[in-house]
């Protein structure tokens, strides 16, 4: 029946789907994995959604013998495409992960793979939290329900020989990889190798923009080597355009004619096999409103919201800059993502005048079309963009391949990093025992110390003079006037005379250093002073700046500190600083390398620490 909104308001059939002719159940699994007839190494996807993931790792030359996610109809549609065991489990629950367990002993399992749900532990949660647990002794979060770390206690109960973890960039941008840096020094103190890279999904095959994290580890070679990434990038037209015209006024259906070209590209090809022969699935879209269809009509791959017509526009265009977005044959797709489920706005046809259908949305997300979606329209949608793509999920696991025996090291493996850190530690400890012991966390650094310490970052005052400034408040719990105006009368600059005014609220008020995560609010703070505050305060955050950014390349041997600093760099960085206790000394310790001997030219290497692990250096000499 039609709606507000000028078209038929209907929901899709429901498409049921029968389970895999191979899959088991819970009280069948010990006996399929008897019978399975199959040499290749067995995987489990945990948090599997409709098997992305699965379908890469099959691809890859794995056996999925368990899938567990919480979404029933992504669980469906899973069990109707692989065989073994879809298991519906709320793995946040520590019960639910015992019995999981339990269940798989009986399996040898090679590989442990899954995209866990993460929300950023940002800085602000973090201070909260920290602040909680010194003044309460308790922490307001039950860790045990975190699904990252229902995934790490999984991973460490079952010992894979492989652990591949998936997911957004903002798990890690989005809390100074806080979550990725845990899970790494967990896996590496327990003998695996780590690799974490932010991957772009077009170099392997993928018709989208679409970066995602990719953590991988194995404990039984030191080396973890990608797929060479694709010499061309498989445009909109490749990905979908041998698929059938959807006309003015339909939908589509669930089962069409392809369409019969005297040629295919590659990818249509690599999507066909296995396909029915003639036949294309779930090749089914939307209704159009009419104004919508108006607005389409007018648009071409660069037409933004505020270019259509102002008589046609629901939306404000200062907030829905690109409300609308037509897709380009030559070009790649803009990220699928589940909100294509609530509308497909942004995924309008490169030609014809509607969003995308349930399968080119599929085939842009590298699922092949033999594979199905259970549930209905709206279901499939959610699936697809919930997805990890298979062809990125294929090119992740080909890292992590098995090797003969005879390749294999007979001694346990020890992370490279882990050893880069623990130097790092030792020499930052001994810094932190001299003069200056004000650019560390530790005992001597409080409130006080940290807040004259990042009101001062910015000014261009010599070692010598930061040194004194800084000796005036050691040792002093809350900022006495007479203190202050010694600090005063230091400032050589009206601009320095400037920054440490801002400290005049906090003088000779006990009560304000009691709420100390508050104090860079109260003066206004920049926020690169903010994180330098937090940061000597034993804060566990990546202070991203130049410097820190540069000594991370060079250790690193990258390029991150000329471009992507915001991102590849940061990954550079997180491998430095690890996690644990002692991840505030290190990042206080990469700051001073950087502000020190690890300078943009003419380096002092001789005096870095970090000097035996240092990529750049080994390349240059």
């Amino acid at each position: 029946m039609g709606g507000h909104y000028g078209v038929p308001l209907e929901r899709s059939d429901y498409l049921k789907l029968a389970p895999h002719e191979n899959s088991c159940t819970p009280e069948t699994f010990t006996s399929w994995l008897a019978e399975r007839g199959d040499n290749r190494p067995l995987a489990v996807d945990l948090f599997s959604g409709a098997g992305g993931l699965s379908l890469g790792i099959k691809q890859a030359g794995w056996q999925v013998a368990a899938a567990v996610d919480a979404d029933e109809r992504a669980l469906e549609t899973h069990a109707a495409n692989f065989p073994g065991l879809s298991l519906h489990l709320d793995l946040g629950n520590p019960e639910h992960r015992e019995r999981l367990v339990e269940l798989l002993q009986p399996a040898r399992v090679d590989l442990v793979a899954g995209g866990p749900p993460c929300q950023p532990f940002s800085r602000a949660g973090r201070s909260k939290i920290r602040s909680l647990v010194q003044k309460h002794g308790r922490d307001p979060h039950d860790r045990r329900k975190e699904l990252w770390v229902a995934y790490i206690d999984i991973v460490l109960a079952l010992r894979p020989r492989a652990v591949l973890m998936e997911n957004v960039p903002d798990m890690g941008l989005g809390d100074d990889f806080f979550v990725t840096r845990t899970i790494e020094e967990r896996l590496q103190q327990e003998g695996y190798v780590t690799q974490v890279r932010l991957v772009d999904a077009w170099a392997y095959g993928v018709p989208q923009h679409r970066k995602r994290l990719i953590l991988l580890a194995r404990n039984d070679i030191d080396r973890i080597s990608w797929p060479t990434p694709a010499s061309r990038r498989t445009s909109l037209r490749d990905a979908i355009g041998d698929l059938p015209h959807i006309g003015k006024g339909e939908t589509g259906g669930r089962t069409l004619a392809y369409r019969e070209l005297g040629s295919l590209p590659a990818f249509a090809q690599q999507m066909r096999e296995q396909a029915p022969q003639g036949i294309v699935y779930d090749h089914m879209t939307r209704h159009v409103r009419p104004d919508d269809r108006e607005i389409f009509e007018g648009m071409t791959s660069r037409t933004l919201y505020r270019d259509i017509p102002e008589r046609l526009q629901r939306y404000d265009t200062e907030h829905f800059k690109d409300k609308y977005k037509r897709l380009d044959w030559d070009d790649l797709s803009r990220t699928i993502t589940a909100h294509i489920a609530k509308d497909g706005y942004w995924y309008i046809h490169p030609e014809q005048h509607r969003t995308l259908s349930v399968r080119e949305a599929a085939r842009i997300q590298t699922f092949p079309d033999w594979f199905r979606f259970a549930g209905v329209r709206s279901d499939a949608f959610r699936q697809i963009g919930n997805a990890v793509p298979p062809l990125l999920g294929q090119a992740a696991a080909e890292a992590l391949q098995p090797v003969g025996k005879a390749a294999q090291s007979s001694a346990p493996l020890r992370a490279h990093w882990l050893d880069v850190r623990e130097d790092l530690t030792v020499w930052a400890e001994k810094q932190r025992d001299t003069e200056a012991w004000f650019h560390f966390p530790g005992r001597e650094m409080g409130p006080v110390q940290a807040a004259v310490a990042a009101a001062l970052s910015s000014s261009k005052l010599n070692g010598a003079a930061l040194a004194t400034a800084m000796n005036l408040v050691k040792g002093e719990k809350t900022l006495r006037r007479a203190t202050f105006t010694k600090l005063l009368d230091l400032a050589s600059t009206d601009r320095l005379v400037a920054s440490l005014e801002r400290l005049r609220p906090l003088v000779a008020k006990s009560v304000v250093w009691r709420e100390p995560f508050e104090i860079p609010e109260l003066v206004e703070f920049k926020p690169a002073e903010t994180a330098l505050y937090r940061l000597l305060l034993e804060e566990d955050i990546l202070l991203v700046g130049q410097g820190q950014i540069r000594v991370a390349a060079r250790v690193n041997g990258s390029k991150a500190d000329k471009s992507n600093r915001l991102s590849d760099g940061r990954v550079d960085l997180s491998r430095l600083i690890g996690a644990g206790e002692s991840a505030p000394l290190r990042m206080a310790g990469i700051r001073r390398i950087g502000m020190t001997v690890c300078r943009e030219s003419e380096p002092y290497c001789t005096d870095c620490p970090l000097r035996p692990y240092c990529a750049q250096r080994a390349n240059t000499f």
